[in-house]
């Protein structure tokens, strides 16, 4: 349940992995199991309203997987840039309804009359917040260059992982981390996050 802290000039120990996820199962009052595999956390979204804080789980997507791992260096291996930058995509890619459908679409089933049942879905019925989204999307894959927009659609807005999205696009392994680096930091530069650290 405790590892020895590497680095320090005197004999330290702090929680192991293991320590940490028993810790948030004893400490979890609703469902233990569930939240040991959660890293909560907190992000403000703007909405018509205004902004709103909302509380998320930072495991869920591989980015944030990536934003908590750490290299060889003991550096996250993506920056607190890329993974904002990711993730403002992966916000477009949602508010504009880009998804895939997983499931049938029964709206325009007739009845027995031949009549079309509920309502036309159709380019016009995308709200205009939907749409500048779609735009938003479009215009940062454009900015990221060819091939890096594929990488940034497959871990960000699809949320594979980058052993899979590696298979899927022919490469070597281990080398997804450094094109998905290349291709956030691309990302950043659109967005005008570079001054950030």
């Amino acid at each position: 349940l405790v590892e020895r802290a590497e680095g320090t000039a005197e004999e330290r120990w702090r929680a192991s992995d293991a320590g940490r996820a028993l810790y948030r199962r004893l400490t979890s009052a609703a469902d233990p199991f569930r939240n040991q595999h959660q890293l909560p956390g907190e992000r403000r979204y703007r909405t018509e309203e205004g902004e709103v804080l909302l509380a998320v789980n930072e495991a869920e997507t591989p980015l944030g997987w990536l934003r908590r791992r750490k290299g060889a260096d003991g550096e996250p291996l993506i920056s607190e840039t890329q993974f904002e930058a990711g993730e403002k995509l992966r916000a477009d890619f949602t508010l504009g309804q880009m998804n895939p459908r997983v499931t049938a679409d029964w709206s325009g089933a007739g009845g027995g009359s031949g009549k079309r049942r509920g309502p036309v879905r159709g380019p016009a019925e995308i709200a205009m917040h939907a749409l500048a989204a779609r735009e938003r999307v479009g215009r940062a894959i454009e900015a990221a260059g060819p091939h890096l927009g594929d990488i940034l659609l497959s871990v960000c807005c699809h949320l594979e992982g980058l052993e899979a999205a590696e298979r899927g696009f022919g490469w070597p392994k281990r080398s997804g981390k450094l094109v998905l680096q290349i291709a956030l930091d691309r990302l950043a530069a659109h967005y005008g996050m570079t001054g950030k650290s």
